[in-house]
C-alpha cells in the first residue's frame, strides 16, 4: 500500500531525515518509536505533502509516486493525518470539523455512514454534535481529530502522538477505536510517546535515531528486544534492533 524509500528532508544545514525507508500493508497498523527530534513529526508530514522531500525521495502510494504532490491531492488518494495538537477548529462545533473532514470528492458518497461510524467508535460526539470544540476536554478533542480525518474516507490514517496529554482512560480508548479502525481494513502509521500501547497493538514497528533507520520488526519481536526495552520500556541493554 504505502512504500517509502531514500527520503531525506533537511531544514536549511539541519538533516532532519536521511534515506528513511518503510512500508505498510493493507489493515495494518505500524508503529514508528524514536527519541524526540528523531525525526517521527517530519516523516509524517513529508508523506502527506505538508513538507516537500528531497530529490531523489519516493513516496509510493497504491502504485503511484506521490512524493512533492500537495496535501489535497494526497488526501484524495486516500491518506489522513491526525497531527500533534490535533489542529481541530476550536470555534465549530463537533458537526461542523466533521463535515470539514468529509470535503474531499472520494468522501462525499457515503458521509451520513461513515458520520455514523464515528459516532459508533466514540459514542460521546453523538452527544455533543452541537458543542463547540474549543469547550471540549483534550480526549474528546482528539476524538473530532481522529473522527474529522475518518470522514475524509482514507484508506491510510496516519496519526502523530494520539495520546499526548490525555487521561490514561481516555488513552485506552483512543487506542481501542484504532484497534476498531484497523479492523475495518484501514493501515494506521502511527507516532506515540506511549510505547508500550503502541506495542500492544501494533503489527510492526520502525525506529528511527536521528532521521535514520535504526531497526524494524514484528511488535511482539521488538517487545522482548533488549535495546527496545531499555530505550522506550525501561529494559536493560544487550542485544540490537534488527537492521533494515
Amino acid at each position: 500500500m504505502l512504500e517509502v524509500s531514500r527520503l531525506s528532508h533537511s531544514y536549511g544545514k539541519h538533516q532532519a531525515l536521511a534515506d528513511i525507508a518503510l512500508r505498510i500493508e493493507r489493515g495494518e497498523i505500524v508503529a514508528i518509536l524514536g527519541a524526540n527530534g528523531a525525526g517521527k513529526s517530519t516523516l509524517l508530514q513529508t508523506i502527506t505533502g505538508l513538507i516537500k522531500p528531497a530529490a531523489g525521495s519516493a513516496i509510493h502510494f497504491d502504485g503511484a509516486d506521490i512524493a512533492g504532490l500537495p496535501p489535497y491531492v494526497i488526501v484524495e488518494r486516500g491518506i489522513a493525518l491526525v497531527p500533534e495538537g490535533r489542529g481541530v477548529f476550536g470555534e465549530l462545533t463537533v458537526a461542523e470539523n466533521l463535515q470539514l473532514g468529509a470535503f474531499p470528492a472520494r468522501a462525499r458518497e457515503g458521509e451520513a455512514q461513515r458520520r455514523a461510524h464515528v459516532m459508533q467508535l466514540f459514542p460521546r460526539l453523538a452527544e455533543r454534535m452541537g458543542q463547540a470544540v474549543r469547550t471540549m476536554s483534550g480526549g474528546e478533542q482528539q476524538m473530532v481529530a481522529i473522527g474529522r480525518a475518518l470522514m475524509s474516507n482514507p484508506a491510510l490514517l496516519l496519526l502523530d502522538e494520539p495520546s499526548l496529554g490525555l487521561s490514561p482512560l481516555l488513552s485506552r480508548e483512543v487506542f481501542r477505536a484504532l484497534e476498531r479502525i484497523r479492523a475495518d481494513g484501514v493501515a494506521i502509521l502511527l507516532v506515540e510517546q506511549n510505547a508500550r500501547a503502541s506495542l500492544d497493538i501494533a503489527d510492526r514497528v520502525y525506529l528511527i535515531e536521528s532521521g535514520r533507520n535504526a531497526g524494524h520488526g514484528p511488535a511482539n519481536d521488538m517487545k522482548n528486544n533488549p535495546d527496545v526495552q531499555r530505550a522506550y520500556l525501561g529494559g536493560a541493554r544487550t542485544a540490537s534492533a534488527a537492521p533494515l
